[in-house]
């Protein structure tokens, strides 16, 4: 389970590692050319029902946490979709079983939301996607 502090909130974003090392590397993409955007969930159940949308701009205080200290393979696949989303009006939506269930996270383990190795592409609906490229530098590892 990784964690997102925004804005210097107590309470931080709880998402999975392979999740989170992806959507970093779009993050940081985004934000070191000075692009702003949105990124959005729905909360996951055994919690608070609704969404939650954040803004994201170099301004703003950001900080991700990974429980796992290794590097995790990324796909360029995902971050490519993740990268044409952050380009749309909507923004990334990440999607539920990216997420960290309230009930994991009182219990004191947090499961991985897919099996070592399984594809998370195929599941990215790319909202408005404009077609634009993906970052110009796409590391293996985050």
């Amino acid at each position: 389970m990784g964690l997102i502090y925004y804005d210097g909130a107590d309470n931080p974003i709880h998402i999975e590692d392979r999740a989170l090392a992806h959507l970093k590397v779009v993050v940081s993409t985004k934000l070191r050319r000075n692009e702003s955007f949105t990124l959005s969930w729905a909360h996951p159940a055994g919690g608070a029902p609704g969404r939650t949308t954040i803004w994201l701009h170099p301004s703003i205080p950001l900080r991700f946490v990974f429980d796992h200290p290794e590097s995790i393979e990324l796909r360029a696949e995902w971050i490519a979709a993740m990268a044409n989303s952050a380009n749309s009006s909507g923004g990334i939506t990440l999607l539920t079983e990216d997420l960290v269930p309230p009930a994991e996270l009182t219990a004191g383990s947090a499961t991985r939301s897919r099996p070592e190795g399984d594809s998370a592409e195929g599941d990215r609906a790319v909202d408005g996607a404009d077609g634009s490229q993906p970052p110009d530098s796409v590391d293996r590892t985050a």
